[in-house]
């Protein structure tokens, strides 16, 4: 419907494609994004704009860039699939005021979405999403638009290769050379998305074993997110010996899964603290750790024991992002595998952080499995559960209220609450690790949280809690 409520989530506006997700609805949230950006930054505002590999992605691309360009915002139009970092970059490198990406992520393949960078090359604050959530016009865009044929020729759309620009951005960023002189094999799942191709042009073919990096705008009907369960084929791929590393990114290459040379699925909670080890011990770098609400409190241990502030925000990138751009940063990143280190774009980039933490097992000449056994004994065992319960609006409420009216849950699997806090959702800390349930920004889900001292510990918090509050149904 055209007079549907546009709301942005945790990162982006999202919706059912042909529900929500219309031609009509975009082209309300492209004027708004067009009226934020002349209330900010004057009369010639400019934008960087690419698509991913979802259904109508070209389409839907090609419209929001004929409003933004009509409204007198000049576009640049990337003239291939791009990935979200890659957009995040061009953003910062040429000096635009905004950068739009049409994804929805790593969610299921029915949506798509629309996201907003700032020009720090990092997900717009929420203080510029308010903006254009204001600005968006309660019904269709007014006007008939001209054509991508006219717009180019008078210069207000112009296509630039923002693929190969950041590719280069990513060889000044890391050690290819040495990742690529080591006896290695990388196998990348793209899992349908943007990041396809991409560690291929970096590393070389004979070094990657590439997976699902065909077009396929419904991913064969599963979300492409990089999570342990919907990575199968990679796990199955390294541990046969076809690869020494596993990596995955979702639908816009701005998140990161891995797999160890067992093929097992190492956390992005792992990932952090593997990287605050590498940049500091190895590259001899200092700067804050700022983690989301539900990552793991390893890394308070380690910025108490290298005297690293860390600073905890609530979830959605977002709010790290602008840390980045504004302080000296050392590690950025959340449970779901949006990370961003020091030394590159204030953004998640699922290429980089892979293939950083490929660098630091060259550099360190130890498999992934044997960096997470060191990094646990030397810091002590930390193990992390996470459930999305599908949910009805109206069930998630209720819940959600009932946590808000009691003060959160008394005890989790036996052991006494000594402290809930609220800064996202309802964290309940114990003696024996802690649990946290909040909803979805994104979709109709509730996620329940945990960490323990063992991973049966960690999934006994979460059955336990989901079994208090009627989840388990």
């Amino acid at each position: 419907m055209s007079d549907t409520p546009i709301e942005f989530g945790t990162d982006g506006w999202r919706a059912v494609i042909a529900d929500d997700y219309t031609f009509v609805n975009l082209e309300r949230v492209a004027q708004a994004t067009a009226d934020w950006l002349h209330d900010d930054y004057g009369d010639a505002p400019s934008v960087v704009l690419g698509h991913d590999t979802r259904f109508l992605g070209p389409e839907f691309a090609e419209r929001a860039a004929r409003v933004l360009a009509d409204a007198g915002v000049a576009v640049t139009l990337a003239d291939s699939v791009v990935s979200t970092p890659a957009v995040s970059w061009a953003t910062q490198a040429a000096g635009h005021d905004a950068g739009v990406v049409i994804t929805a992520s790593h969610n299921p393949p029915t949506y798509n979405g629309y996201k907003i960078k700032a020009y720090f090359g990092g997900p717009a604050p929420p203080e510029m999403i308010a903006s254009v959530e204001n600005a968006v016009p309660d019904g269709p865009r007014s006007g008939s638009l001209p054509t991508l044929d006219a717009l180019s020729s008078d210069g207000s759309i112009q296509t630039d290769d923002v693929r190969s620009g950041y590719l280069d951005a990513l060889r000044e960023a890391l050690n290819i050379e040495a990742i690529q002189d080591a006896d290695l094999t990388v196998a990348h799942d793209a899992m349908f998305g943007a990041g396809q191709g991409l560690v291929q042009d970096l590393l070389g073919d004979d070094q990657v074993v590439a997976l699902h990096h065909d077009h396929n705008p419904g991913f064969h009907g599963v979300a492409p997110e990089p999570i342990a369960d919907r990575l199968g084929a990679l796990s199955e791929t390294v541990a046969t010996g076809d690869a020494e590393v596993g990596l995955a990114n979702d639908g816009d290459a701005d998140r990161i899964g891995m797999v160890d040379e067992n093929g097992d699925f190492v956390s992005s909670h792992r990932i952090l603290a593997l990287l605050v080890k590498y940049l500091y011990e190895e590259r001899g770098l200092t700067g804050s750790v700022v983690k989301t609400f539900s990552t793991t409190h390893l890394l308070d241990k380690m910025g108490e024991r290298y005297g690293l502030p860390v600073e905890t925000t609530p979830i959605g990138f977002k709010h790290i992002a602008s840390k980045m751009a504004d302080g000296n940063v050392l590690v950025g990143g959340e449970e779901s595998g949006g990370i961003a280190a020091m030394g590159h774009i204030p953004e998640r980039d699922g290429i980089y952080i892979g293939l950083l933490i490929v660098e630091m097992m060259v550099e360190r000449g130890l498999s992934l499995s044997a960096l997470v056994d060191e990094l646990l004994e030397e810091f002590g065992p930390h193990y992390n559960y996470r459930d999305d319960i599908h949910i009805r609006e109206d069930q998630k409420a209720n819940v959600l209220d009932r946590l808000d009216n009691q003060g959160g849950l008394d005890e989790v699997n036996g052991y006494p609450v000594t402290s809930v806090e609220t800064l996202d959702g309802f964290k309940h800390v114990t003696d024996n690790g802690w649990l946290l349930i909040r909803p979805s920004g994104t979709e109709p889900v509730l996620r329940v949280y945990s960490e323990a001292e063992s991973s049966e510990a960690a999934e006994a918090l979460v059955k336990d809690a989901s079994r208090q509050l009627g989840l388990d149904d």
